[in-house]
């Protein structure tokens, strides 16, 4: 077993969703998350879907100084965008078929299209029935 966990664009989540359903996999797991990538955040010079328009100009936050920020020069605020993570564990076999969907409907070629983490799964129990392993996960 393995879990994919995808971190993607908030308004892929439908079509995601859709493939996902659509190749026998409809149970996921569905977080809110804020994270940034090797931009730190900086999304202005190339607006997407992801911040509206007024978001470059709306952004002039002061944060309280930590003691870190006293004795350091600090650039910016670091800014986070905001992205959903999908979690969905699976059989060994369907993986590289899952990842590769996962590309295609979530791929918009620009930065801040996200990223796929596969981990290792050591074992699962559905809570109702007991069941484990394969039969937890189906």
């Amino acid at each position: 077993m393995k879990e994919i966990i995808a971190i993607i664009r908030r308004d892929k989540v439908p079509e995601t969703k859709q493939v996902l359903e659509e190749l026998g996999y409809p149970s996921l797991t569905i977080q809110s998350v804020d994270g940034r990538g090797k931009q730190k955040g900086a999304m202005c010079a190339e607006m997407d879907s992801e911040m509206p328009e007024s978001f470059c100009t709306a952004a002039k936050l002061k944060p309280t100084p930590s003691a870190y920020a006293l004795e350091h020069t600090l650039p910016k605020v670091a800014l986070y965008v905001p992205k959903r993570m999908l979690t969905i564990v699976v059989p060994d076999d369907v993986v590289t078929k899952l990842v590769k969907a996962i590309i295609k409907v979530s791929s918009t070629g620009k930065h801040g299209d996200g990223k796929i983490f596969v981990a290792p799964i050591g074992g699962a129990v559905r809570i109702r029935t007991g069941e484990t392993d394969g039969e937890a996960i189906a």
